[in-house]
């Protein structure tokens, strides 16, 4: 079915974070350090004050007190990371020192253009490849068997990921009103308004529902939104010093430095088999970038402790810190990038034993318990996975050998991967309002970023209940509804179907008491034997008006709410989502261009709640996939101390272009143990396995193994 919500998207009636109408709004401009590591010695405000329309200029000499980062000890109990404007320490390139707040845009902008700092400047950092090497690696996990064990065949190759930036269509912004000393309403780009809610209520000290967030409609996030950003407390500070609500969004160049980004990665994988073909061990070694000021690891070993059945596994991981901003979460964070080196680690090492990739993974998958803790896997089908996707790219009439097909200047080669996530579940509200003419809202606070959250509810709820979805309306990612989780890690859907069908059992309790009052044959019937209808409640072959049951009711709406979250079962079960990818592609023989060919992804999502949504999130995965194959790279200049190249003449990204007509399909088994709806996360398992699948297509057709992403043409021809 269509979205609830295409409408309100496609005619511009539904309101992002910066298209809000606040009366008397006024708007901001950050001011960014130009150096990597330091100390402001002055700042230079004085020029800027006297532009025309200028209302206030924020720096670390001149702020509204922020009581969580008033002292070392409150910045550590906030956890918020970077204390804007609260320290005249430089530590990144882009760090925020300034804040302009103007009439109007244009006036902030020309002001902020005026201010100018002197810097006491200090060595810096900004080199992964230099820094990582003088940062030790430690154990991530306990060793497996004994750890690394020699084996008939063994492959040991490094592998490198560069930076990629979240960049959704959206940019990240907020509009921050003080209604009161201590009551806020905030307009934000998020990911999760209760989230916002806290993390501004512990910064400021006010209670959280003193804090009011709207953030119904997200231009993508990816990971992004996840966290709350220098942009939401600048703003928030900014209307407090001038009694006015502030607008701020960042620029595009804001955008690779102000809100995360996936962190370079080094890998060194070593893999060992027999001569069957069975895996004998692994030895995962990992680090990834991190900013100076906060300690942030991707976890990319994880994965490795995951699909397969290795009887010897040791992980090691560190993380390297440099002068540059945080890295954050972003789609199948650690999972993704492991992934890329294990999957290509397995491909390699199918090649020496002469085993085809897909047999290979087939007698080594870990299909009846959770490699790692034992626990039986509720539902797993990551083989039915692999089949219908080795089926649909035709991969038994592919030769086997490397670097055989040509079509003319073209090289085609054909490659596999496997992408596994663990599937979460986290807790959540919903609130059902049912009035007199049977129309129902589901509400819930949960954000939907573009997943299809709301169109799942709304499918849910008619499933739960048997109201036409016609009758039902959605209202979402606002504070004041039912408290939710943040829309990431995909949870979202498993986490809040729950609270669907806790809140359809309350309803449909309450309609039984009121049914009950009026039909005696009610009096034998439970809440999970009734269904609503359009015209009302009905109890096998009886039904009783919504009209009649309302006058029970004095014509007033039934309201509602339900909580649900994980209980017993991730006691008893493990959980899995999973994806096999599958490509064809042709490297041109003269420039090393990639132009893939097909790609066909296979996913087991559990019940799909709705399957246009579903595909679509699966299929913008894959492009994301094919972007950190292919083209995304954040550079970084250790001479300038920062990015180049940060904006979109500078950093690539897969667009239609890059990509055929992507073949989606679903096993489509629901998993009961998981959650009510049956269905488990799928917006991480789409990219997870993507890179390798590429990489592996591209050895295939070139003989060529490349294991640094992106993979340019220059590497290609080199």
């Amino acid at each position: 079915m269509s979205r609830v919500e295409a409408l309100e998207k496609v005619t511009g009636r539904g309101k992002y974070a910066a298209e809000y109408t606040v009366p008397g709004v006024v708007h901001s401009v950050m001011v960014g350090s130009t150096i990597p590591h330091g100390k402001i010695k002055r700042i230079n405000t004085e020029k800027a004050k006297r532009a025309e329309g200028v209302l206030e200029i924020i720096t670390h000499e001149h702020k509204p007190l922020v009581h969580g980062l008033s002292t070392e000890a409150l910045i550590q109990e906030t956890r918020f990371g970077l204390p804007v404007f609260h320290t005249d320490t430089i530590q990144f390139k882009g760090q925020p020192i300034a804040l302009v707040v103007a009439e109007t845009l244009e006036e902030a902008r020309y002001a902020a253009s005026l201010i100018q700092a002197e810097y006491e400047v200090l060595p810096y950092e900004v080199d992964f490849d230099a820094a990582r090497k003088k940062v030790a690696l430690n154990p991530a996990g306990k060793d497996r068997g004994e750890g690394w064990k020699e084996a008939a065949h063994s492959v040991e190759a490094e592998y490198h990921i560069a930076t990629e930036v979240h960049h959704p269509m959206e940019m990240h912004a907020t509009i921050a009103h003080w209604v009161d000393d201590t009551h806020l309403k905030l307009y934000d780009k998020n990911q999760g308004v209760n989230n916002v809610q806290r993390t501004i209520g512990r910064l400021f000290n006010i209670p959280p529902q003193n804090i009011e967030v709207f953030s119904e409609f997200v231009g993508g996030g990816f990971g992004s939104g996840l966290r709350v950003w220098s942009n939401a407390l600048a703003a928030v500070m900014a209307a407090k010093a001038v009694k006015r609500p502030v607008k701020l969004m960042l620029t595009r160049q804001q955008m690779f430095s102000l809100a995360g980004y996936r962190p370079a990665a080094w890998q060194k994988v070593k893999m060992s088999a027999d001569a069957q073909g069975k895996l004998v061990s692994v030895h995962h070694q990992a680090q990834n970038a991190t900013s100076q000021y906060e300690r942030f690891s991707d976890g990319i070993t994880r994965v490795t402790r995951l699909i397969y059945h290795i009887p010897n596994v040791r992980t090691e991981e560190s993380i390297v810190p440099l002068h540059m901003s945080t890295p954050t979460w972003m789609r199948g964070p650690g999972d993704c990038t492991g992934d890329f080196a294990i999957e290509s680690a397995l491909d390699e090492l199918s090649y020496k034993l002469k085993i085809d990739p897909v047999e290979f993974r087939y007698r080594n998958l870990a299909l009846d318990k959770h490699p790692e803790n034992g626990l039986p896997w509720s539902t797993n089908y990551v083989k039915e996975c692999i089949e219908i996707g080795a089926r649909k790219i035709d991969w038994d009439k592919r030769s086997p050998e490397v670097g055989k097909i040509k079509e003319g200047d073209w090289q085609i080669g054909y490659g596999m991967a496997v992408g596994a996530w663990n599937a979460g579940r986290g807790n959540a509200s919903a609130g059902m309002s049912l009035d007199a003419k049977g129309n129902l809202i589901v509400k819930t606070a949960m954000t939907d970023i573009g997943t299809g959250t709301g169109t799942g509810m709304m499918n849910m709820a008619q499933e739960f209940l048997g109201i036409p979805t016609h009758k039902i309306k959605v209202e979402l990612g606002h504070s004041s509804l039912p408290s939710a989780g943040s829309q990431g890690g995909s949870t979202g859907l498993s986490s809040i179907s729950g609270a669907v069908n806790a809140a359809a059992n309350e309803l449909k309790g309450v309609l039984l008491t009121l049914a009950q009052k009026i039909d005696a044959s009610f009096g034998t019937a439970q809440a999970k034997d009734l269904r609503l209808s359009e015209a009302g409640l009905v109890f096998g072959d009886k039904q009783i008006s919504y009209e009649k049951l309302f006058a029970q009711n004095n014509d007033q709406a039934i309201e509602v709410e339900a909580s649900s979250g994980p209980g017993e079962e991730r006691r008893k079960y493990a959980f899995l989502s999973s994806a096999s990818h599958f490509v064809k592609l042709g490297v041109h023989a003269q420039t090393g261009k990639v132009k893939i060919l097909q790609y066909v992804c296979v996913a087991d999502g559990g019940k799909i709640v709705n399957t246009q949504a579903a595909a679509n999130q699966m299929s913008g995965a894959v492009v994301g996939g094919i972007g950190m194959a292919l083209m995304e790279e954040a550079v970084v200049d250790p001479k300038a101390g920062g990015w180049i190249g940060d904006d979109f003449a500078g950093y690539h990204f897969a667009v239609n272009a890059d990509a055929p007509l992507i073949e989606i399909e679903f096993v489509n088994k629901p998993d009961v143990n998981i959650n009510p709806s049956g269905a488990k996360g799928l917006g991480e398992v789409g990219i997870i396995g993507a890179a390798a699948a590429i990489s592996n297509a591209i050895y295939h057709a070139t003989g060529k193994r490349l294991r640094s992403l992106p993979i340019t043409p220059d590497k290609i021809l080199a």
